[in-house]
């Protein structure tokens, strides 16, 4: 597994080939968070958040409340309702709480990773709630772990506490920020204490956070979806490198880091926030309709119906039929009682998670030539079987488009990808996607309409699952031979810093 260099990078920003040492370092996790301060009913306000953003984290959920004495926790693995019932919920007393849903890697899905994390300090009792991934939170861990710090989990968010018990700072707030300084990576994060909320979001923005009000409570989440459901009137964005604490005295805004340039997950608009949010701006239905307008006037075909794989699919081939002028048809149906093959960590259920989740329509692609849209191909074991149930259903045709470039990098700041290895796109030409997945034809959206359409003025979003051009780099060093994508080898000395 080496490191791979390209001259198309910015410079200082670091390209390299998914490595043995971070894939199995707990490097994937991609979560909701929803934090409620004034409200006497905050932990049954924070479950409707967390049901609203069950998309974000399917193993694992967990809500802490707090009645301004003590901290009441509950957490258990599995789906936000079936975990918290009346009487789960009237064990969580006082009006403020915050609460997580969790998806892990293969290998981490154990009650013990579950969060909010909980523990208890030589300066009270907190709870934190982390959204995103420490790139450095392995050295940081071996670290302190010298030092004689005991982790009982496996968790990034783990090493945040540690630096926070670590400081001689008076207060909360200061002691995150100490803690937050020497880590790097992604984060929006809520601790929760006795008697105050805090929540922060990184520098480059990465993940998602916003800030709404319930009346005078205090609403904060990854996604508008949350504030939607709980009737929450959504207020802004916490902005990148933004520290908020809300306690009696009202809600402070602080600014303790220092500015760098946005890079908001593009993959959030693409793919894995619900389309009904607003994120980082822009609301991701509409979004991803642009980008099937865009796909269809990159990638026009011949053909008589539009299928979206759902649900993820659906905006974006609604826009690529109304760009290109064919019909738009459900050929595909979901069935909405099973998870998301791409965020299901077994990967022998997910090959079987195909079959129950999706199901042809004969009638709509009998004998047509059909245009399928989805927002990704990752492995293409997924599309691979799409395409054969359509053509078993009579499918004369079968044309894959997608609505994003190829996925070529794994992402380290919290979403779950496979190896670089895993990923059809880094290791197959577009016409060897094509004949694995048996398509007739096969075309992604170029990297130029995606950026287009997400931002045309000034970058502020990260692509690099697309270019390999990570905007927060690695402490790696190393000589180095690079096997280039037409065969070449050559020899660089690559570093990361």
């Amino acid at each position: 597994m080496l490191p791979y260099y390209s001259e198309h990078c910015r410079p200082g920003v670091g390209i390299f080939m998914n490595r043995e040492v971070v894939v199995t370092l707990e490097l994937g996790e991609k979560c909701g968070v929803c934090g409620i301060y004034g409200h006497p009913e905050a932990a049954n306000l924070t479950y409707l958040g967390l049901h609203a953003l069950q998309h974000r984290g399917q193993e694992s959920s967990g809500i802490v409340s707090s009645d301004r004495r003590d901290l009441f926790s509950h957490r258990a693995m599995g789906l936000v309702a079936d975990i918290f019932d009346r009487d789960v919920l009237r064990k969580l007393p006082g009006d403020h709480a915050i609460g997580h849903n969790r998806y892990s890697t293969a290998g981490s899905s154990e009650i013990k990773n579950a969060q909010p994390f909980v523990v208890e300090t030589g300066f009270g009792s907190i709870a934190v709630a982390h959204n995103g991934n420490l790139v450095n939170a392995v050295d940081i861990r071996q670290d302190l772990e010298h030092e004689g710090a005991i982790f009982q989990s496996t968790m990034d968010t783990e090493v945040i506490v540690h630096l926070m018990a670590r400081s001689e700072h008076r207060d909360l707030a200061g002691r995150l920020v100490e803690a937050l300084h020497r880590v790097k990576g992604s984060y929006s994060l809520l601790i929760l204490s006795d008697d105050q909320l805090l929540a922060v979001r990184d520098p480059n923005g990465f993940r998602p956070l916003v800030l709404g009000r319930l009346g005078e409570t205090v609403v904060i989440a990854s996604e508008t979806c949350a504030l939607d459901l709980i009737g929450a009137k959504f207020e802004r964005e916490v902005e990148p490198g933004e520290l908020i604490v809300v306690n009696r005295e009202g809600m402070r805004s602080y600014r303790p880091f220092t500015a760098m340039a946005h890079a908001h997950c593009v993959f959030e608009l693409i793919y894995f926030s619900r389309p009904d949010s607003i994120v980082f701006g822009r609301t991701v239905h509409d979004v991803r309709k642009r980008l099937g307008r865009r796909l269809a006037e990159e990638t026009a075909v011949l053909a008589d119906v539009v299928v979206p794989v759902p649900d993820s699919g659906v905006p974006a081939a609604l826009g690529f039929a109304e760009a290109a002028g064919i019909p738009f048809d459900f050929g595909l149906i979901r069935n909405h009682y099973v998870g998301r093959t791409f965020i299901e960590p077994r990967q022998s259920i997910r090959h079987f998670g195909v079959k129950l989740k999706l199901n042809p329509v004969r009638s709509v692609v009998e004998g047509k030539r059909v245009v399928v849209v989805d927002d990704s191909i990752v492995r293409g074991t997924t599309s691979r079987k799409i395409v054969k149930m359509l053509r078993d259903a009579g499918a004369r045709e079968v044309h894959m488009r997608v609505s994003s470039p190829p996925t070529t990098h794994p992402c380290y700041y919290g979403i779950d990808t496979p190896t670089r290895q895993e990923l059809v796109a880094a290791t197959h030409s577009l016409e060897q996607t094509r004949t694995y997945i048996t398509a007739d034809s096969l075309d992604y959206l170029s990297l130029e309409g995606l950026r287009s359409v997400v931002h045309p003025g000034p970058e502020t979003f990260c692509y690099a699952c697309f270019s390999g051009c990570y905007p927060v780099s690695f402490p790696y060093e190393e000589i180095t031979q690079l096997r280039l994508f037409d065969g070449k080898v050559a020899s660089r000395v690559f570093s990361i810093t």
